[in-house]
């Protein structure tokens, strides 16, 4: 006969742990499933049950894309756009054989 070893013993304990958790978590589900709400006529799975109107959306009927409610509202007179900001960088350049580094403006 086979001595049960410690390989064995911690194998059947991890298993026994793995089944419990499997069935707590399946009688979780089954709880919940229970109150779950079902379809009293499951036959008319491709039908809706309340009349649907078509979803409304956009600013209705007119000229396409500049009719008014889409996009961004005309520019104000006298307004421009801001100029472009400028940033400082970390840069390295070659000026007589030697290499030189420092912040150069973009």
């Amino acid at each position: 006969m086979i001595a049960p070893n410690r390989r064995a013993f911690l194998g059947l304990a991890t298993n026994a742990i793995a089944a419990a958790a499997i069935g707590t978590v399946g009688a979780r589900l089954i709880g919940v499933a229970e109150a779950m709400p079902v379809d009293p006529d499951p036959g008319r799975a491709g039908e809706s049950a309340l009349p649907v109107m078509p979803a409304q959306w956009g600013p209705g009927p007119g000229p396409g894309w500049g009719s008014p409610g889409w996009g961004a509202p005309p520019p104000r007179p006298g307004w421009r756009p801001p100029p472009p900001r400028r940033r400082r960088r970390w840069v390295c350049w070659w000026h007589r054989g030697r290499r030189h580094c420092g912040w150069r403006w973009r």
